[in-house]
């Protein structure tokens, strides 16, 4: 094994521990209940949603789609996420070079989320530059709350084993910007 491939394992095991435990403000009962049904949601044949996700930085712009028919749930609960406001303010806790950015947590600190955990949704997309997914914690796959981080390049040693429900179309030059503590504007979603 390569000393950069044991680098890598040894940042991505440092990134996804402990992405679960919430003590800030932002919580469920700030998240609107209302139902996101993900299966009336137009995909394209490449299962992308034709609706987007627009994540506003100082940076510029960060255009994403939804995987809706590979992680339903994931999806639906992100949106509702998006809808309600809970991204907006929300800094990028975690950048790591020529791996990934990190978002979700109101603490700042990679332990706090939202308060209601997703059933994960593991699925056969691939991690490439702009795929977007779920963190979790190792020993729990069912720990994905709203923190989630986009891949920075391809990143195979993690295809199947975190719940992908996006990709970014648009804005890519945008993501290599992103600094840690950098704060995200807004998260708009668009039908």
């Amino acid at each position: 094994m390569t000393i950069v491939r044991l680098v890598r394992i040894s940042l991505f095991l440092f990134i996804f521990i402990g992405c679960t435990k919430n003590t800030d403000t932002k919580t469920q009962e700030e998240v609107s209940d209302k139902k996101v049904d993900v299966f009336k949601i137009n995909v394209d044949r490449t299962g992308l949603s034709e609706s987007e996700g627009i994540i506003k930085t100082s940076h510029g712009n960060i255009t994403f789609k939804f995987y809706p028919k590979k992680a339903p749930n994931t999806v639906a609960r992100i949106i509702q996420l998006i809808q309600s406001g809970f991204y907006d303010g929300l800094s990028f806790h975690r950048v790591i070079p020529n791996f990934v950015i990190q978002t979700g947590d109101p603490t700042a600190t990679g332990s706090g989320g939202s308060g209601k955990k997703i059933q994960a949704e593991f699925n056969n997309i691939s991690h490439v530059t702009g795929t977007m997914a779920m963190a979790r914690t190792l020993t729990d796959e069912n720990s994905a709350d709203s923190q989630f981080y986009i891949a920075l390049t391809a990143l195979p040693h993690l295809d199947n084993k975190y719940t992908v429900f996006g990709q970014v179309v648009d804005g890519l030059e945008i993501l290599k910007k992103v600094k840690k503590g950098d704060k995200i504007i807004s998260i708009e979603y668009i039908e």
